[in-house]
């Protein structure tokens, strides 16, 4: 059966009935044509083809015209000679149609007498002096002459070739039995339909031959079924999705392929295709209980920031945007994504990049945003990509020409640049040398966002600039920049008032260790001495040294973990895990937790209420977090040691809040104290570059020791040696022996250490990882690498370590999972960058952490979601995990997000229990002890709250 043949079936029933009309929405009456008009005008076309045509070989004939009444008959006298109508659109670019008739090796064409002198001018290379024409009625017939002959389907010297080829199948294009034939073969008389191509958009256009057996079937289907279900194939056809590899899926992602016995095409040079051929459609489906959910296409498939991207998504994102009346994404050069808007108010692209921010993952962020008046189309109604990317090399050249024209401009585009991202006043003329981002009002998110902005100012990337921007001041910052942007010129900088003090520069209160305010609480032990004692810090990390020699029990309260399960000398005992997954599994909606404006406790509790036990004024912001030392011989000499932006360094009575010592540094404090394993000392990191050695009861100071730069990350005791390690601003880690003063290797990291090292046991490794992306591990004894993994963004989060695996969350939205050995074991993905360091839960089968999406993740080992909770602000701590002191052995998880909010969440189904809000920004990570939740806020205090249950208020 054949089109024509299925068109004279339906004339012999409805002859004088309408057939064809059209309307050319020029405020005329519409146009009708029976069948038989139809018919008939076939019929004289068909006849004058076969009389001044040579058909040889393949039969298909070219037809340029606009849409009309009369196109439904042309196309059936073309059909009827036989030969496949092959449509040129006039309004399509010419070199796209010269390409398709050349590859198609057209021999004739049919021009639609209004489109002559276009064709003419447009196709010239095809025609010669002596090109026969021919008219019939309201078209003019061509013969192609063409000089080429790289195609090789019907070329007339190739004509030889495809006899013996005829003779070789032993096939004649007159007697086929298709029955047994095991092959559709394009040179059989009656078998192509129409040949197509596609758009070409994404790379070389490809030629579709289209046989009739391919297309019947969807009028067959449509006649026999009305209406015709959706996601249903057609009659005759057959669908599969497979997976990268090939296979056929049942369950998961993968591409659809589309078949069936004769729905078969050719594409470009075949001559010959299986029956039963499969083909990609380049369609991405998930398949899941049978049903197919539609992802995106291959052509829309990106790979951006290592993650996989179906650049529709921005697309819908961005134009579900009140301010965007109409938008386009591309893929610009395969290195660069820009977003289309067409919008009219020119001043809202600050505006939407916030907003896109909210709704999409960070792989998938726009690099630009560009305004534009209207979108581009092709004649087929599709977005012209060429033409959006002549509009965005317009719109560079115009920014480069714009960008900087010498040291001075680029001094006045840093300082606006600057304004713009902390958000500071426009009126403000002039920001002064010394500033500091940090002090500003900035945060590692937006700086960050400050240095994407630099680097597209100077067009090209500044080594070390995020950890410059981070520790120095503004006039240090282009100064830093100068050397990069000019680094032939002879560059006269700036003379900086605000360079960073050498230690020669400390002052003589600070050499002598002279303490503010100094209450000795208790006789200092000499180093040799040790004491015993558990401590608690962020994440809930416990370290518990010395106990076995003392009875006494802090309770199941008392600290993150059964007391039970805390060794010695290293931190809790672990399990086995079942064996890991190379992928996490996607997250499901349907484990997310939202807060409500009414929001009720987990079913079968009592809802828990925060109120604040006391609270100690450090006279700056507290982004530190604290670390709890409870002394096991008593536990009523609990004490808290916490720094703050103010230099002060507080140790402060848990239970009461009253102050035991307050000792003065040389610069803020952002860095978490450690204990030593003696527990005599305590250890943290100034912003002046100094490690200070503090005495525990006192304040006192007992050595500090001078790094290159800024310290920000937190230290960790190692249990069994007593060696201190913490990394530097200054992109080098230390081994600190505290106790004969004095450092035992300095390892390279090859970037600034912000975040704070994990030691595992065994193996016996310890991990740094650095805003350049890396993540290292590293021999404790020698500081020698063990192995190093690039993460390709920023890390600020603080790798974890549990029995088998290390974990830690990075920059691009993602959390990432190794092995001790260094082989990645999973990533499990958020919309939103994670400066939120993961913890662990006792029994080590859940990692909770937070992200800048405004959400708390739980995550099972093998890096599947468990749950996750909506907070209403971005999550810059890391969570702690504790046990209910109500009497039950239930599970809790306390997080903070930056928006000044605590929450109490149960941590096996991530229902809220309780929400407390502190006056100020929060970014300091809370401790649990008991029933008291201890944390710093940028209100300037250090909070201790009572977390009371039912029974207890």
């Amino acid at each position: 059966m054949t089109l024509q043949e299925l068109v004279h079936k339906a004339a012999s029933c409805y002859m004088d009935k309408v057939a064809v009309c059209f309307d050319e929405c020029n405020n005329q009456l519409p146009v009708y044509y029976t069948y038989k008009t139809v018919v008939n005008a076939a019929s004289e076309l068909s006849n004058f083809l076969l009389l001044h045509c040579d058909f040889q070989g393949i039969r298909e004939i070219g037809l340029y015209c606009q849409p009309g009444i009369d196109l439904p008959s042309w196309i059936l006298g073309i059909l009827q000679v036989p030969a496949a109508y092959v449509p040129i659109d006039p309004d399509s670019p010419p070199s796209l149609s010269t390409h398709f008739m050349k590859k198609c090796n057209l021999k004739y064409i049919l021009v639609e007498k209004k489109q002559i002198n276009k064709f003419k001018s447009f196709h010239e290379t095809l025609l010669s002096y002596d090109t026969f024409t021919v008219e019939h009625n309201d078209l003019v017939l061509f013969r192609l002459h063409r000089k080429n002959t790289e195609v090789n389907l019907m070329l007339s010297d190739g004509k030889e070739k495809y006899e013996k080829e005829k003779i070789k199948i032993s096939v004649s294009s007159e007697h086929v039995n298709e029955e047994k034939a095991e092959h559709v073969d394009l040179r059989l008389k009656h078998c192509l339909a129409y040949v197509l191509h596609t758009s070409g958009t994404t790379g070389i256009p490809k030629i579709v031959r289209v046989p009739h057996e391919c297309i019947v079937p969807n009028i067959q289907h449509f006649q026999c079924e009305l209406p015709v279900q959706l996601g249903f194939p057609l009659l005759g056809t057959v669908v599969e999705v497979r997976d990268t590899n090939g296979f056929t899926i049942q369950e998961g992602s993968g591409q659809v392929f589309l078949g069936g016995r004769n729905r078969v095409c050719f594409l470009n040079d075949e001559v010959t295709v299986p029956l039963g051929t499969m083909r990609a459609t380049g369609d991405f489906v998930t398949v899941k209980n049978g049903e197919i959910f539609f992802l995106g296409r291959k052509d829309s498939q990106i790979k951006r920031h290592g993650k996989r991207l179906n650049i529709e998504l921005v697309q819908q994102v961005a134009e579900e945007l009140q301010q965007v009346e109409s938008c386009a994404v591309t893929w610009y050069n395969q290195e660069k994504l820009i977003l289309f808007m067409v919008s009219k108010d020119a001043s809202v692209k600050e505006y939407i990049f916030k907003e896109l921010q909210k709704y999409l993952p960070s792989h998938a962020i726009p690099d630009e945003l560009v305004l534009i008046d209207s979108l581009p189309f092709t004649s087929h109604g599709k977005i012209d990509v060429s033409e959006l990317n002549k509009i965005y090399l317009n719109y560079i050249n115009l920014k480069s020409e714009n960008k900087l024209s010498g040291k001075e401009d680029l001094w006045e585009k840093l300082q606006y640049l600057w304004k713009s991202t902390l958000n500071l006043p426009e009126d403000l003329l002039k920001v002064p040398d010394e500033s500091l981002f940090l002090n500003s009002g900035g945060d590692s998110l937006k700086s960050i966002r400050l240095l994407s902005e630099i680097e597209k100012l100077v067009g090209t990337s500044v080594p070390g600039l995020l950890e410059i921007i981070l520790s120095s001041s503004i006039l240090e910052i282009y100064n830093h920049i100068l050397q990069t942007v000019f680094p032939d010129e002879d560059v006269t900088f700036r003379k900086s008032c605000a360079t960073k003090r050498k230690l020669s520069d400390i002052n003589q209160e600070e050499a002598s260790g002279t303490s503010l305010h100094q209450k000795a609480i208790m006789t200092l032990s000499c180093h040799n001495e040790i004491n015993a004692f558990v401590a608690l810090s962020r994440g809930s990390q416990i370290l518990s040294l010395n106990t076995t020699r003392f009875s006494t029990k802090l309770g199941h309260c008392s600290s993150a973990y059964p007391s039970d399960s805390i060794s010695q000398t290293n931190i809790q005992n672990v399990k086995d895990l079942n064996s890991p997954v190379l992928i996490g599994k996607s997250k499901d909606p349907s484990y997310v937790v939202k807060v409500s404006e009414e929001w009720k406790p987990a079913i079968g509790t009592q809802k828990m209420e925060l109120h604040v036990r006391w609270r100690s004024d450090t006279g700056k912001c507290v982004d530190a977090s604290p670390l709890v030392v409870i002394p096991t011989f008593d536990k009523s000499s609990t004490t808290v040691y916490i720094g703050s932006h103010s230099h002060r360094m507080k140790a402060v009575d848990f239970y009461s809040g009253k102050v035991q010592w307050e000792q003065l540094l040389g610069d803020r404090i952002e860095s978490s104290a450690c204990v030593s394993k003696c527990g005599n000392f305590i250890v943290v990191g100034c912003y002046n570059g100094l490690v200070y050695v503090l005495k525990s009861n006192s304040g006192e100071k007992y050595w500090m020791f001078t790094t290159g730069d800024a310290v920000k990350s937190s230290a960790t005791m190692d249990p069994t040696t007593g060696l201190i390690y913490i990394g530097s601003h200054d992109q080098h880690a230390y081994a600190l022996d505290i106790y004969r003063k004095k450092c035992v290797w300095k390892s390279k990291c090859g970037g600034t250490v912000f975040s704070s090292p994990c030691l595992n046991p065994i193996p016996h490794h310890l991990y740094f990882a650095t805003l350049g992306g890396l993540l290292l591990a590293v021999n404790p004894a020698t500081g020698n690498i063990i192995w190093k993994h690039s993460c390709g963004k920023p890390l600020f989060s603080s790798p974890r370590c549990c029995s088998q695996y290390i974990c830690i969350g990075c920059v691009d939205g993602n959390l990432l999972c190794f092995t001790h050995f260094g082989e990645q074991v999973w990533q499990f993905c958020t919309s939103g960058p994670i400066f939120s360091s993961p913890c662990t839960s006792p029994s080590e089968q859940k990692i909770f952490f937070g992200s800048h999406d405004c959400f708390i993740y739980c995550c099972n080992m093998k890096g599947h979601l468990q749950w996750k909770f909506e907070t209403t602000s971005r999550v810059y701590a890391t969570p702690f995990a504790f046990h209910n002191c109500n009497g039950s052995n239930e599970m809790l998880l306390a997080a903070a997000s930056t928006d000044g909010k605590l929450w109490i969440l149960e941590s096996q189904s991530g229902q809220l229990q309780s929400v407390y809000e502190l006056p100020g920004e929060v970014f300091s990570s809370p401790v649990v002890l008991e029933s008291m939740l201890i944390i710093g806020c940028r209100d300037n205090y250090v909070y201790c709250l009572d977390l009371l249950g039912g029974n207890k208020k």
